[in-house]
């Protein structure tokens, strides 16, 4: 490869700025979905600007947003590694609140009503909404 071809590469590879704008998630049930991200994470909900029905979108903050779609039929295949970080700077309420609730939560290798503490001093817990998507919760904002 020429040394020109080089320098292409990594101009065009700078110039587009990409940014995250939203995670999509693909739910059996939207009404139920959206139950969970609005009275248990206590998201926002806000305009679904497809005008779509089987959609509902809701604010991460900072301009980025959640969509929630129950439009393709078919198996939803769930994994742990793929989850939805959130963080919040009330971490310690967050937790009993989910217990108040008696919505399960656990660690990382599963343990149940158990809270990790990373080496770097970080809290995070783990939990899943009602189509099984897991979705941790840390203490990062909290530094």
């Amino acid at each position: 490869m020429s040394s020109l071809c080089i320098g292409l590469q990594a101009q065009e590879k700078a110039s587009f700025n990409l940014s995250f704008n939203h995670q999509a998630l693909s739910v059996k049930n939207v009404v139920q979905s959206a139950d969970f991200y609005r009275n248990v994470l206590g998201l926002e909900e806000i305009i679904n600007r497809t005008e779509k029905e089987g959609i509902k979108w809701f604010s991460l903050g900072d301009g980025k947003e959640l969509h929630l779609i129950s439009l393709l039929p078919g198996e939803i295949k769930i994994n742990k590694a793929v989850h939805l970080a959130l963080t919040t700077n009330r971490f310690n309420e967050f937790v009993s609140y989910l217990d108040k609730k008696k919505v399960m939560y656990s660690d990382w290798p599963g343990e149940q009503k158990t809270v990790t503490t990373q080496a770097d001093g970080i809290r995070q817990i783990y939990l899943q909404d009602p189509d099984g998507y897991w979705i941790e919760v840390n203490s990062v904002a909290a530094k």
